[in-house]
């Protein structure tokens, strides 16, 4: 047990420490600053200052699934990230409502919680695995059923660990909406944002994601086609459920959420899964905050990180 302890404890504290590192190398994030990408950085220096929370370093990757991510130990070393599929997607408000979701996963020193938690469920699929080689067709009193106990336990045992990991993450993401509402100021823009997201994670594959679903955990929304993994196993909840939830507390505040921006709360309605409806005009094509107030000005509402 204590070789298990010691060997998981060790991988996981290599990876909190190198995280984000490796992580933003593996999807290729280049970082950004208030030069290359004004609007973008200012989104999330204002965010930062709502929060009270330092100011993280700003990254872009290049792919065309909208999603987003945060990384880093601690709020002194945090790192957030946001595709050119979210950007080009997304209103403005949007992505505020994303980035703040990110910022509270920060703030709440997630990246932690997770690691503390990889490290038990580490430990215990490393228990099941020496059980396994070291224990078997010994007892031989017992015949066979030393042998079959323990595949079972080889099998069950790293379940029950990676369904605890789930479960923290699904706990944690619906704390990091609720806080990511208020530091935005707009529950329903974080809503509509996340309908979007969960849409186009299901209609544009993320290659690098697939080639390592360890790290699926950390987007905003399951970046994974599920093909190859069960409800049961997802590291997110429901993306219904979620926007449930953020309608929930903006009717709690009796509608009066001051949102995110200039344009907070304007256009008419469109329709979203799930019954709920979005605060922008379904014909209206947004700008995402890349650039000067220029950049995307085309018909098709793409940005210059194409």
């Amino acid at each position: 047990m204590m070789i298990a302890f010691v060997i998981a404890a060790g991988m996981n504290v290599f990876s909190y420490w190198n995280s984000d590192k490796m992580v933003l190398s593996m999807y290729g994030a280049h970082e950004v600053d208030e030069r290359s990408a004004p609007e973008y950085y200012g989104i999330v220096r204002q965010l930062a200052q709502r929060a009270n929370l330092p100011m993280p370093k700003v990254y872009v990757i290049d792919s065309a699934q909208p999603n987003a991510f945060a990384t880093g130990r601690n709020p002194q070393n945090a790192a957030v990230a946001a595709s050119t599929g979210l950007l080009q997607a997304l209103s403005r408000d949007e992505i505020a409502g994303v980035m703040a979701h990110e910022l509270a996963h920060v703030k709440h020193h997630d990246t932690l919680t997770m690691t503390i938690t990889a490290t038990l469920a580490g430990a215990i699929s490393m228990l099941a695995n020496f059980a396994f080689l070291f224990g078997g067709n010994r007892n031989r009193e017992g015949g066979g059923i030393g042998l079959i106990g323990t595949i079972v336990m080889m099998i069950v045992a790293p379940m029950a660990a990676m369904l605890v990991q789930m479960a923290v993450s699904r706990t944690r993401e619906y704390a990091a909406d609720r806080m990511g509402a208020e530091i935005c100021g707009s529950p329903r823009s974080l809503a509509t944002a996340l309908a979007k997201i969960a849409r186009g994670a299901h209609e544009i594959p993320n290659e690098t994601a697939e080639a390592n679903p360890a790290s699926a955990h950390l987007f905003i929304i399951n970046p994974l086609s599920g093909q190859r993994m069960d409800n049961l196993f997802s590291t997110h909840p429901d993306t219904e459920n979620r926007i449930a939830a953020l309608m929930a507390m903006e009717a709690e505040s009796g509608g009066q959420a001051a949102g995110f921006g200039p344009t907070a709360g304007a256009g008419r309605s469109v329709n979203l899964p799930g019954g709920f409806r979005s605060s922008r005009p379904a014909a209206d094509k947004p700008r995402g905050p890349w650039g000067n107030g220029n950049s995307g000005s085309s018909s098709s509402g793409r940005g210059p990180w194409g």
